[in-house]
């Protein structure tokens, strides 16, 4: 069978309800360069036949910003690493509410509230947190999101009774590789995480990061693992590496190979909500479109962390373009520039 009507037929399987095998996709992840027009064309077989034409927008808030403990080789944050992270305790309800706003009027459907460190600690902080989401959840038709780190079952609980609906917790990578990029907590704390979310009634978004010298076996693994844990959004997100980080010098991944990527985790995960964040302009460049053909349903619209995105008027647009539609509808209002990965703090 030629590699085109391999790709078609597994499309077809997908759709129909069968679970690829492993071998089946490390079938997707070898197809040469020159062939990935085909494997694109499946992939967007499969999205529109799970997913429609809707693309679920997403917008963070950096709201308590580095120092942390925690030695994840890519992060900025990172206390262990020698950056120009900002620094600052958490954002004031006021701030996150104008962010959320902010949010809302790009077409963002979800605002996650993103806190650094490896939990919240203090009462105080929990309830700083609770108040903004009550405030989020009353003035905005937001869908609420936290990654917010390790979190008990009692203050999952505290959290979705003022309004957190998701939780979002990646996991990074392969567990196979999981050592090579963290050593100060264990991949199955991050597994821990995630169940107790969905235990406790929480849409959950994990993912992970690549190009981080994992193996395209390892991504497959990463692909199973997040099927077998049945994740409802996974985030993609491709190494930026910042300057005074462990990855600050690793090679980056091709552009076709991103798409494949991302086609990969289409095919294992069909139903689930596939969102492409941090890194796509860095790494796609002007192949950024290409990802909703790959199998994205999603995106991270706006800045990131401690890094810029680009001005979402041309995500918007984007979207548009490709006969698509954004989940929340809306206009921009904000720019920002573009290009750089230099820090920046969120709260200006």
């Amino acid at each position: 069978m030629q590699r085109r009507e391999l790709l078609t037929s597994y499309a077809g399987r997908v759709i129909g309800g069968e679970r690829l095998v492993h071998a089946e996709a490390a079938e997707i992840l070898a197809v040469p360069h020159e062939e990935a027009f085909h494997l694109l064309a499946s992939a967007n077989d499969v999205r529109r036949h799970f997913k429609g034409d809707s693309v679920d927008l997403c917008v963070i808030v950096n709201a308590k910003s580095g120092a942390c403990s925690e030695d994840c080789a890519y992060c900025a944050q990172s206390a262990h690493h020698d950056t120009d992270a900002p620094v600052y305790p958490l954002m004031s309800q006021t701030k996150i509410l104008e962010h959320a706003r902010a949010a809302e009027s790009v077409g963002a459907n979800k605002f996650s509230l993103v806190t650094s460190g490896n939990s919240i600690q203090s009462e105080e902080d929990i309830e700083h947190i609770r108040a903004a989401l009550e405030a989020v959840a009353r003035e905005t038709a937001l869908d609420r999101c936290g990654s917010l780190g390790s979190v008990s079952r009692d203050r999952l609980k505290t959290l979705k009774a003022a309004g957190l609906q998701g939780l979002h917790h990646n996991i990074e990578t392969a567990e196979s590789f999981f050592d090579e990029i963290c050593s100060t907590h264990t991949y199955a704390d991050r597994i821990r995480t995630v169940r107790l979310a969905q235990e406790s009634g929480f849409y959950v978004c994990s993912g992970g990061i690549f190009g981080m010298g994992e193996s395209t076996e390892q991504r497959i693994e990463m692909a199973l693992a997040l099927r077998e844990l049945n994740v409802d959004s996974v985030p993609l997100n491709f190494l930026n590496p910042i300057p005074g980080t462990r990855l600050e010098n690793a090679e980056p991944m091709h552009p076709l190979d991103i798409l494949k990527t991302i086609a990969l985790f289409r095919f294992i995960l069909p139903d689930k909500d596939i969102r492409i964040c941090g890194g796509r302009e860095h790494n796609l460049r002007s192949l950024q479109p290409l990802m909703y053909a790959a199998g994205a349903n999603g995106a991270m619209v706006g800045n990131y962390l401690t890094t810029r995105g680009r001005d979402s008027n041309e995500d918007i647009q984007m979207i548009e373009d490709l006969g698509l539609r954004a989940a929340g509808g809306g206009t921009l209002t904000i720019h920002h520039d573009t290009g750089t990965t230099k820090p920046f703090s969120a709260k200006t």
